[in-house]
């Protein structure tokens, strides 16, 4: 399924959150907890323009479930039972987000994202320490794309911006170039660049993930197409 492209307006009233767990919340929700992570706890750095990665079950959030040996996940309506997950500081404990196992400090990297059976989800990048009572895209230290209402925009500190294309893909990429502080959005049929946020990043990010309805599948490992 090939992008299809138009112009967009954003409306006032589109400066919304998304939702806590699952259920309509405001931006901001209700906090349990606060302060930033620590980068003493274990994780994979990666240096190379070949990222390799998997999902952190250490992160997800109790309404998620991974699959297909921790390249995808699902949202459950119901979840478990925060009391029945274990508990550690790696895990969001009010959204429906998941980091992956990789943090990045330089380097060009490109991964995709099969995300035909999910009509609200986010995807892109956030600090390795991001607090984890708080949602990607509505902070400084995250940087998504989101797709909510059959509409694409892009999302950092709660700021919506209208991504120029109508339609959902099966399937998209991201690209990010850690020195440059870019992360692009890229229609894999044609290997072209749909929307670029700009930005300067101070600490290690990793791919991160929220999703509210249906399922994702993350790839990794893959070369960076031609042109791009």
């Amino acid at each position: 399924m090939h992008f299809i492209w138009g112009n967009m307006a954003l409306s006032s009233s589109m400066a919304l959150c998304g939702r806590l767990a699952g259920r309509t919340a405001g931006l901001l929700g209700h906090k349990r907890g606060t302060g930033v992570l620590t980068r003493r706890l274990y994780v994979a750095t990666s240096t190379q323009n070949e990222l390799r990665f998997k999902l952190d079950e250490r992160t997800a959030h109790s309404s998620l479930d991974l699959f297909k040996k921790d390249t995808g996940v699902i949202y459950r309506v119901l979840g478990l039972d925060p009391s029945h997950v274990q508990d550690t500081p790696l895990r969001f404990r009010d959204w429906a987000v998941v980091f992956a196992d990789s943090h990045i400090e330089s380097g060009r990297h490109y991964w995709e994202v099969t995300v035909q059976k999910s009509q609200e989800f986010r995807v892109g990048v956030a600090d390795a320490a991001m607090p984890r009572d708080e949602c990607v895209g509505t902070n400084s230290s995250s940087w998504v794309f989101s797709y909510v209402q059959r509409k694409w925009y892009t999302m950092t500190t709660n700021k919506l911006v209208p991504v120029s294309l109508v339609g959902k893909p099966e399937r998209v990429g991201l690209l990010l170039d850690f020195e440059a502080g870019l992360l692009s959005l890229i229609d894999t049929q044609t290997a072209k660049v749909v929307h670029t946020i700009k930005t300067q990043f101070q600490s290690p990010v990793c791919p991160a993930f929220a999703l509210w309805d249906g399922e994702i599948l993350t790839h990794s490992g893959l070369e960076l197409p031609p042109g791009l």
